[in-house]
């Protein structure tokens, strides 16, 4: 009869060889940098006790330049399943201690085995990268890991919640996978993600640039939008993410797990939105109003900031916000905020997310810049979002809705299921003043007090067209309520909406003007 303690013995110094990853040394480096390992950052976000490791024991299959006497413990990836909140996910971390978590064929095939898994499970996966790159030794194979993941994000995309975390380097073609996935997160000093570094960039432009300028945490979060949440140091990462996941459904065949309402800790909505349409005011805190227990959890913070998108619950129940910003720009939409904006929608509408959209803007950014740069591509976006979600849609005009602002801003016109404006509602193609020159100009321009006779008629304007009341006559308003009833009218037309059953015409996929 076999020796079982000796085999058992063999296994945990194995195991105990793989765990240490790169060594002591390595560590030691990596934990000096402000960095955890992968272990410990998977530990971090996971419940306690819960992490099942898998494919600890896979190898590289390397043979050129030396590989074939290298040994990686774990191939530079560590894998496997655990819990968050109780419920299970996939996960997997790159250990940057192994080959500088380099990413061979092996390796690859470690990631989209849980990938897959995840799939088939139907639960969250979430990705933490922290590697040099391709592992150059493997040449295609390398590329070829990559190009599986890349895929497997591209089937999971509306199917699962997909997670990325920049722990560190992510180049080249690593960064197409954060990219794929639903929500990446960054942390101040330690992620760097481009697609040429700083070295490339000098030899072939001349320019000198550090990894920080060129692709640094705050850059992807205030700069290029790639990234969603921003964190000072890597333990306030992983309660963004924890938290992210409370909102969030598992799969798109659920919705989010409901929790026990509370009312909202801030009530003075009637005093937020000030009396003059020219001053402006803060968005969230109309959001906070409305929301259980003022709970709030913005996405994309610090990019577009013209737009407010995010995370909430009312009665209980997850809904998803988009929100006009009067302190940025007046609010307006542009190519950064419509982007920003459309995929939240396409999120939110993927998963199964209630949306609430509070409008105040006067319509979209002119320029020749925003010209030049799409903004007729890019506000499309808007309009193709909104078509497109068959979840419920509920619209609050709560100031200004101007010209083309009105009809993307979730209209009835683009299938909103219950439109209400506030009593100060303006609702028509152009603001008063610039119609009213226009439309009256020959009165004006005839006046002997020009002013005055302007005045009048920006006046006459108003009693016409800038109202809520005119576009409720027709219908394309269901009801004007004052600002303390909104809470109310949203959480009814939410319970009414639960079974909410929505046509669409059959079709492979459309074509949105990406």
């Amino acid at each position: 009869m076999a020796d079982l303690s000796k085999d058992i013995l063999t296994l945990r110094e194995k195991k105990a060889v793989i765990e240490k990853g790169g060594g002591e040394a390595a560590i030691e480096k990596q934990v000096a940098m402000g960095k955890l390992t992968a272990r410990d950052r998977i530990h971090s976000i996971l419940d306690k006790n819960s992490f099942q490791e898998y494919d600890m024991f896979m190898k590289h299959d390397g043979r050129d330049f030396g590989m074939d006497k290298k040994e990686f413990p774990a191939d530079g990836v560590v894998t496997g399943t655990g819990t968050v909140g109780g419920a299970p996910v996939c996960i997997y971390a790159q250990d940057f201690t192994v080959a500088g978590g380099s990413l061979g064929l092996q390796h690859a095939r470690k990631i989209t085995k849980v990938m897959d898994l995840a799939l088939k499970m139907k639960c969250p996966v979430i990705g933490i990268n922290d590697s040099g790159g391709a592992r150059i030794q493997e040449g295609v194979s390398a590329l070829a890991g990559y190009g599986e993941i890349f895929y497997r994000n591209t089937l999971a995309s509306g199917v699962i919640p997909q997670l990325s975390l920049i722990l560190g380097p992510c180049a080249g073609g690593a960064v197409y996978s954060p990219a794929l996935t639903d929500f990446v997160f960054v942390v101040e000093k330690i992620s760097n993600m481009f697609i040429t570094g700083p070295n490339v960039i000098k030899t072939v432009l001349g320019e000198d640039i550090s990894m920080e300028e060129l692709g640094g945490a705050r850059v992807h979060a205030e700069v290029t939008g790639n990234a969603h949440f921003y964190a000072l140091n890597e333990k306030e990462c992983f309660e963004q993410v924890k938290r992210l996941l409370k909102f969030i459904s598992w799969n798109n065949q659920e919705k989010p797990k409901a929790v026990k309402a509370v009312a909202p800790k801030m009530k003075n909505i009637d005093e937020i939105v000030p009396a003059d349409p020219k001053q402006p005011y803060d968005v969230r805190d109309i959001i906070k109003c409305l929301v259980d227990d003022s709970d709030f959890l913005e996405v994309q913070e610090l990019w577009a900031a013209n737009i407010v998108i995010g995370f909430g619950r009312m009665d209980g129940e997850t809904v998803g916000f988009v929100a006009n910003q009067p302190m940025v720009l007046a609010g307006v939409l542009d190519c950064d905020s419509a982007d920003k904006a459309a995929r939240f929608i396409r999120y939110c509408d993927s998963f199964n997310i209630p949306i609430v959209t509070l409008e105040d803007m006067p319509g979209y950014l002119p320029g020749v810049d925003q010209e030049h740069a799409g903004v007729i591509r890019h506000g499309a976006k808007v309009l193709y979002a909104y078509s497109e979600a068959t979840v419920p849609k509920i619209t609050v005009i709560l100031r200004k809705a101007y010209g083309g602002g009105y009809i993307a801003m979730n209209s009835r016109h683009l299938g909103a299921d219950f439109m209400f404006a506030w009593p100060g509602a303006e609702i028509a193609v152009m603001g008063p003043e610039g119609a009213a020159n226009i439309i009256f100009r020959k009165e004006i321009m005839d006046a002997e007090n020009k002013e005055a006779m302007r005045q009048e008629k920006v006046r006459e304007y108003i009693e016409k067209f800038a109202n809520p009341y005119v576009a409720a006559s027709k219908g394309f308003i269901d009801t004007v309520i004052e600002p303390k009833e909104t809470r109310s009218n949203l959480l009814h037309a939410l319970k009414l909406s639960v079974l909410k059953d929505e046509f669409r015409p059959a079709k492979k996929h459309g074509l949105p003007p990406f």
